[in-house]
């Protein structure tokens, strides 16, 4: 039986490769015979074809990093994020405004065939109640203007962990209407709470209750490989006719609340005892 998914022979670019989850989607690239190039903020503790250091709040820094990258590119993985113990501006920079510029450097060397995954986030899981007001985001080109549009946006409203990742999830599906048109495919998985350093610092100013209220109803955080894995589904050739989703790697969290079988004002209530 011949393999389902392979890598053999493929280019890809990983962002945020450094830990977590873009660290995990990097190995299992690896181990399904891609060459895989990195790009993060920090070294990877790991050997890959190439390793670029970069900085998604620089659009300079952005810029190198891409033309660093050369050859074509079958694959890209949007795994950099930050939480919300960053600036607010620079979670967004981060988060969504990084990764945009940086996608629309790379198309240039990605062809009929290739395909982008980004991680958003199930905190970004009523992006539907924000989709007219975040494609203004999205219309913007300049990395500039679009910092600009974001600071005055979180000046009245929003917070901004929650609003890039709705961005994200809107962005692809956007994206994803024009690309198939050269032959390129986007999409996004919302993953649940999943054990990384990434949620350790989110734990910082997030109690656990709270952060935990979203493993409902598998009543427990995900691993970063039970995250990568649907991610390389995506952007591989068993893919092939998924274009513009949006999938909840969640444990059926969004399922639960779509359908009201999970209460979210029982789920997120406080104890005034306890609290």
């Amino acid at each position: 039986m011949s393999e389902i998914i392979t890598y053999r022979n493929k280019r890809v670019v990983v962002t945020g490769c450094f830990s977590g989850m873009g660290a995990a989607t990097a190995r299992l690239l690896q181990s399904l015979g891609a060459e895989v190039h990195g790009i993060d903020y920090k070294t990877p503790p790991m050997d890959l074809a190439s390793f670029v250091s970069a900085d998604l709040r620089d659009p300079a820094s952005i810029d190198a990093a891409a033309d660093r990258i050369e050859g074509k590119i079958d694959a890209l993985f949007n795994c950099a994020g930050v939480p919300s113990t960053f600036a607010p501006i620079d979670v967004f920079k981060v988060n969504y405004i990084g990764p945009h510029h940086l996608t629309e450097r790379l198309l240039p060397k990605m062809q009929e065939g290739s395909a982008i995954a980004c991680i958003a986030s199930t905190a970004g899981f009523m992006w539907a109640q924000q989709v007219d007001l975040l494609k203004q985001l999205i219309a913007i080109e300049s990395y500039a203007d679009a910092v600009h549009w974001c600071e005055r946006q979180l000046e009245s409203s929003g917070d901004a962990y929650t609003m890039s990742k709705q961005t994200v999830v809107i962005w692809t599906m956007v994206s994803a209407v024009t690309l198939i048109k050269r032959g390129i495919r986007m999409n996004c998985i919302l993953p649940g709470p999943t054990s990384t350093p990434f949620m350790e610092q989110q734990s910082t100013i997030t109690p656990d209750s709270a952060i935990d209220a979203f493993t409902q109803p598998i009543n427990r955080r995900s691993t970063p490989e039970e995250q990568a894995a649907p991610l390389v589904f995506l952007n591989s050739a068993a893919a092939s006719y998924i274009n513009g989703a949006a999938i909840p790697v969640d444990g059926g969290f969004m399922g639960g609340v779509a359908t009201g079988e999970i209460d979210l004002i029982k789920l997120f209530a406080t104890d005034p005892v306890t609290s």
